[in-house]
């Protein structure tokens, strides 16, 4: 582990794999158990190239490059301060020959990479569009959060483009937009095939839904095995602990 500067407002944050850390703003927007479950449902291959879009604080590369033995991966954020953020964790832990954080905007993909560069791509969008929820007064956060910046037309027909034929997308985002997901997914040549709904308990309805789709697929959508995040008591149930191992 490389020693880099932490700022006042910043602590860090173990990921439980690898001794990987993060560093977070205790005052700001955080990653949640969405970017861990997204890391978790992806299946990239060996030697494979990735990138995820809507990056954040790195969270879902540096997870992934604990998880899967890559070539490499790069987080695209558009935020600069999170972007920065997300350079100093993977230098933290020693991950800057596989890990690239690069500050930029998905909807200029088209003009910073070409064509069909990648065998995966990685999402955790914006959830909310301006007709759904109130929009968060820190700007930083309602960029997360809201589509404000960028669409879920834009991830999605971004990613398309950036993707090889038969390369996959991975997704979480929240059940209510399905309809919208795969409609739009379809419109940019991207076929789902495996879906798996995440419950927080199991007599709660689904908050949240994993993705993944195949550009250039055949029609054949496979629905997964519900995921239960919490025992009645509020603990992890052996589902969720399994993903941590």
């Amino acid at each position: 582990m490389e020693n880099v500067q932490i700022k006042e407002n910043e602590r860090i944050d173990d990921l439980q794999i690898k001794d990987y850390r993060i560093i977070q703003k205790t005052d700001g927007f955080c990653f949640g158990i969405d970017a861990v479950l997204l890391s978790d449902y992806a299946r990239v291959k060996k030697k494979s190239k990735g990138i995820d879009l809507c990056s954040g604080t790195g969270i879902i590369p540096i997870l992934m490059e604990g998880k899967y033995p890559l070539a490499y991966v790069e987080g695209l954020e558009y935020q600069e301060e999170f972007a920065k953020m997300a350079e100093r964790s993977v230098k933290m832990n020693g991950q800057e020959e596989k890990v690239h954080i690069v500050q930029g905007d998905v909807r200029n993909i088209k003009t910073d990479y070409e064509r069909e560069s990648f065998d995966w791509v990685t999402c955790n969008p914006p959830y909310m569009t301006g007709e759904h929820g109130l929009t968060n007064p820190d700007y930083a956060k309602a960029i997360a959060r809201h589509e404000l910046l960028c669409s879920l037309d834009d991830v999605i027909r971004e990613a398309s483009r950036c993707l090889k034929s038969k390369g996959k997308m991975y997704m979480v985002h929240r059940p209510n937009r399905l309809v919208d997901i795969f409609d739009t997914m379809r419109k940019y040549h991207l076929e789902p095939k495996r879906m798996r709904l995440v419950y927080p308990y199991v007599n709660k309805a689904a908050n949240m839904v994993l993705i993944e789709a195949v550009k250039g697929g055949n029609s054949q959508l496979i629905v997964e095995e519900p995921l239960i995040v919490y025992k009645t008591d509020g603990t992890y149930t052996d589902a969720l602990l399994k993903m941590y191992e």
